[in-house]
């Protein structure tokens, strides 16, 4: 090589950036331990496949790890862990830090619902002798992607004496499934000309339930209808008017599996965005004595604007950690405060490479990828990271060692989202998404990579035990 082309790549070498792979700067050791990881997280997937679910093996691991429920009455003191769940649909883990609340506190923030198909409140019909269940979709979805998908129905239903039924079908292999039908090509002419978002409408978003008629009265008005009610109500003490107080939802009821000859992804369900719940998850567990708080908080309604009172966009964050601080200055300590909230992003997909920018778009096996802002139309509905904040998450990410990207969610005219971090920001809290980048996001089955999940658990472990 001559002297020219060697200073060359010298200077190439100190000035130009590029993400690196993950697989070129893991150790054998740390790729085992990144293939290791995604064990545990497949189970966590397939036992959580509602926001509801989630909390409860949240909280079974965070009881296992010696977290005790919130008190109002209590004071905390350095090393206490506790819970304070939301409405059975969010949940908040703190560990009290060494220094003072006024120093600030590390926050990180994920939701745990994801995009899916509720039942409407008066959903049970039949049509032809056909019975169905009416549905509603839940967040941005591509609604052909449903149908003759297998379908899980689960969620709770409150019957008319105030008993709470929780229910859930098609996960066991004895269990039946839930289907939606689509046309068959033979006769889909005029459906194949429509635009994508036409091909199916909300309203054919039809779950089929049952086809034989109650015996006892194979002649009666809706005897299909009726057949499948008397099944509700054998099994769970269920009528008709039940389904008023419910809150059931259809998931898909495959199981979380590894994808490719060489096992490196994950494809499942609900990657979005439980895939950066459970690294913050895990990584909120194995830290002991922090020196700053330390607050986990796994949130609801993400995917339709974080509105309600399980949602981000609401007070009980804020009122959990006015609480905390309630024997210092609460405003203080939130002007103090880190935050990364943990969601995902779109992963450069070359087979539609068109709409990415790919220079900044997150690759696959590059690790977590920091996402300095999102929105649309002029980052339009986001929190926009400020350069400071940002550089002291770059700088404690190269400290420890994390495979970690930048990147934004397609070209700019493309479209948008959005994360819960406007929320977060809204109460003077430095905050910035970082997260795993996801392959078919919002469909019925995303892929993302092991050594991208492992990445993330790391940086959240490097937040949470920062000093």
């Amino acid at each position: 090589m001559t002297e020219e082309k060697t200073v060359g790549k010298e200077l190439s070498e100190k000035l130009s950036y590029e993400s690196k792979s993950a697989s070129k700067l893991f150790s054998k050791e740390e790729k085992e331990a990144a293939f290791a990881f995604a064990e545990p997280y497949k189970r966590f997937l397939d036992a959580s496949k509602t926001e509801r679910e989630a909390v409860k093996t949240t909280l079974k691991m965070a009881k296992d790890h010696g977290y005790e429920e919130f008190s109002y009455e209590k004071t905390y003191r350095p090393g206490d862990k506790i819970y304070s769940i939301n409405r059975g649909k969010a949940i908040i883990l703190a560990q009290i830090g060494k220094k003072s609340l006024e120093e600030g506190v590390g926050i990180i923030a994920s939701h745990i619902d994801s995009p899916r198909i509720d039942l409407k409140p008066n959903p049970l019909v039949e049509t032809d002798q056909i019975a169905y269940l009416k549905t509603h979709y839940y967040g941005g979805i591509k609604k052909y992607q449903w149908p003759t998908v297998p379908l899980a129905l689960h969620g709770v239903v409150v019957l008319a004496s105030g008993e709470v039924k929780e229910i859930c079908i098609g996960e066991e292999e004895s269990d039946p499934l839930f289907y939606i039908t689509d046309l068959l090509p033979h006769l889909a002419q005029d459906q194949m000309t429509k635009k994508a978002s036409e091909v199916i409408s909300g309203e054919r978003l039809n779950i089929l339930v049952g086809s034989l008629p109650l015996e006892e009265d194979i002649e009666a008005k809706d005897a299909v209808k009726l057949n499948v009610l008397r099944l509700l109500n054998e099994k769970y003490g269920m009528v008709e008017e039940d389904f008023l107080s419910a809150e059931l939802t259809l998931v898909p009821a495959m199981k979380a599996r590894d994808i490719g000859l060489d096992r490196s992804l994950i494809g499942a369900y609900g990657h979005d965005d439980r895939v950066c719940a459970f690294p913050s998850l895990a990584a909120m567990l194995e830290t002991e004595n922090p020196a700053y708080t330390s607050v986990l908080v796994l949130t609801d309604k993400e995917e339709i604007g974080s509105s309600g009172n399980t949602g981000l966009n609401t007070n009980y964050l804020y009122d959990f950690l006015c609480e905390l601080c309630k024997d210092v200055n609460p405003r203080k300590a939130l002007q103090n405060s880190w935050c990364l909230s943990a969601d995902v992003n779109a992963c450069y997909d070359p087979t539609f490479a068109e709409v990415y920018d790919k220079r900044n778009s997150s690759l696959l096996n590059h690790g977590l990828v920091i996402t300095k802002y999102t929105g649309a139309r002029g980052k339009s509905g986001t929190s926009d990271a400020s350069a400071e904040f940002v550089g002291k998450i770059r700088k404690l990410l190269n400290e420890n060692h994390v495979a970690w990207q930048i990147g934004e969610l397609g070209k700019v005219d493309q479209g948008g989202g959005g994360t819960v971090a406007q929320y977060i920001a809204k109460l003077n809290i430095d905050v910035v998404d970082l997260g795993v980048p996801v392959l078919s996001m919002h469909s019925p089955f995303e892929a993302i990579s092991k050594l991208d999940l492992y990445s993330t658990y790391k940086g959240c472990l490097a937040f949470f035990q920062r000093v």
